[in-house]
């Protein structure tokens, strides 16, 4: 299975150029599973209300959403992105799922960072795990979180609970830590974990943010099987075994999803 991420920088506000941009780096690559940024198809630090109606755009029916589409049909292939999402006159930080027949599945950030408090409503649909066909592979399962729910180990732990071989993470990372904790995260649940961030630098209106790049892939042992530079945009494409994540042993006698005592947590 050919899995992998797109790490670039992109412009806020700018929705059709950076939709061409990512056509134009995706469109001549073959891959099973690609993952994009978070909120990829606008940039990242608003500060109005005002913006989010001009650039977000509705699941399934916006130029974003459409091109995403147009590509999975044609390559017959899986796209999870991050974007601005508007639902019902309420604006959400989601990830889609894009499917080679054109449907789709959503995921909206339940774990807000920062300001994002101030513009996004706090996601609304659970963490669930998707099943995708992939050639050669079979039936693969994979789940979505994006950026900050990492920090929160209930949300990669419950996709890896449901089920998930593959966690998609789009993400617009500004602290270093994400990169290092994702370690703990393939490790403790034995998932491969696809982690793209973006790099370069959002300003607007005397605001500004710069991004930390240093997109990720792991393996169910740990292993950063794919790493990126912290500023140079890449789109990189690796291949794995997702059977890898079916295998929850540590050793002969652990289990990292059985070994668990759930009488003894939360109470």
């Amino acid at each position: 299975m050919k899995i992998g991420y797109l790490q670039f920088k992109l412009e806020f506000g700018n929705v059709k150029e950076n939709i061409k941009r990512i056509e134009n780096y995706i469109s001549k690559e073959e891959f099973d599973l690609l993952v994009l940024p978070e909120l990829v198809n606008t940039g990242y630090l608003f500060t109005s209300r005002q913006e989010l109606e001009d650039y977000s755009e509705e699941a399934g029916k916006g130029e974003f959403s459409k091109m995403l589409m147009r590509i999975c049909s044609r390559k017959n292939c899986h796209i999870v992105a991050g974007f601005c999402e508007k639902a019902e006159n309420k604006f959400f930080n989601s990830s889609i799922l894009v499917y080679p027949d054109k449907t789709f599945r959503l995921y909206r950030k339940i774990h807000l960072f920062y300001e994002e408090k101030f513009f996004f409503e706090p996601g609304n649909l659970k963490f669930e795990v998707h099943e995708i066909s992939v050639k050669n592979s079979g039936k693969v399962k994979i789940g979505m979180m994006i950026c900050f729910d990492w920090v929160i180990p209930e949300a990669a732990r419950t996709l890896a609970l449901k089920g998930a071989q593959i966690i998609c993470h789009p993400s617009n990372l500004v602290m270093q830590y994400c990169q290092k904790a994702m370690y703990a995260r393939a490790v403790e649940n034995h998932v491969f974990i696809i982690t793209t961030n973006r790099t370069g630098k959002d300003e607007n209106k005397g605001k500004s943010v710069i991004f930390t790049g240093n997109s990720i892939i792991l393996n169910p042992k740990g292993d950063y099987i794919a790493e990126a530079d912290k500023e140079k945009e890449e789109l990189k494409i690796i291949e794995i075994n997702p059977a890898d994540a079916l295998d929850k042993m540590i050793n002969p006698y652990n289990n990292v999803i059985t070994d668990r005592r759930e009488e003894f947590y939360f109470n």
